[in-house]
């Protein structure tokens, strides 16, 4: 994993993602870890891929999962005002 990855994380990562997060890595750090674990530093992200908070996660690498990277969620429509009916 690289900066810039958007990941998928779950209980399988860490047992603290009871619901999973969409992840965009900024970085791995490089702190001691225990095998198979590593910190991660990046943004969590909502349904439309903003960035909604700056995190760093302590996360086992096996039960990370690349996210899918079509955009989630309803697609964004523009709002049409009603038109008025003459009588």
């Amino acid at each position: 994993m690289r900066a810039g990855d958007l990941l998928l994380v779950t209980r399988a990562a860490s047992v603290q993602f009871v619901r999973p997060i969409r992840f965009r890595v900024i970085r791995v750090l490089d702190l001691p870890t225990y095998a198979g674990w590593v910190w991660l530093d990046g943004y969590q992200l909502d349904d439309r891929d903003q960035a909604v908070a700056r995190r760093s996660i302590y996360v086992q690498r096996a039960g990370l999962r690349k996210a899918d990277t079509a955009r989630r969620g309803r697609p964004r429509t523009p709002a049409v005002p009603a038109r008025r009916r003459r009588h």
